[in-house]
């Protein structure tokens, strides 16, 4: 994903000015916020959960479910709102998810979640905005 463009881009300094340094941490550095710490993961109002670094809506309150995992997780995003890579860190292989937009690291997706997709798009809250209806 170095070599991708997106949309939205800035100079690391720029996006260091931008982002908490927790999200630029999550955002910019791949990391995964501490499980649990987010109150998005409580999130229960109808509304969107836009990307924190360049606004993109990525995700619907209808499709955000309780995984028990203490991350925000959700089966299914906007149509085009996310990318992904194979993420091979850890000596395990996943499927990170990144913004479309601005290419932010958002989390990784999983074959485990609920119908009608089966899938778990585990997201760190702190990549996210929550936007009320």
């Amino acid at each position: 994903m170095a070599d991708a463009s997106f949309p939205v881009t800035h100079s690391d300094a720029e996006w260091r000015a931008l982002l908490t340094p927790e999200q630029y941490d999550v955002m910019r550095g791949h990391g995964t916020e501490r499980p649990g710490s987010c109150a998005l993961n409580h999130e229960k109002r109808r509304g969107a959960f836009n990307c924190a670094a360049c606004g993109q809506p990525l995700f619907r309150s209808g499709e955000k479910f309780e995984s028990g995992t203490g991350w925000p997780s959700f089966f299914d995003p906007l149509p085009g709102a996310l990318g992904s890579t194979v993420d091979r860190s850890y000596g395990m292989q996943r499927t990170e998810v990144h913004c479309s937009r601005c290419g932010s690291h958002l989390g990784h997706v999983f074959n485990d979640g609920p119908p009608p997709t089966g899938l778990r798009y585990c997201i760190n809250g702190v990549a996210l905005d929550f936007q009320p209806d």
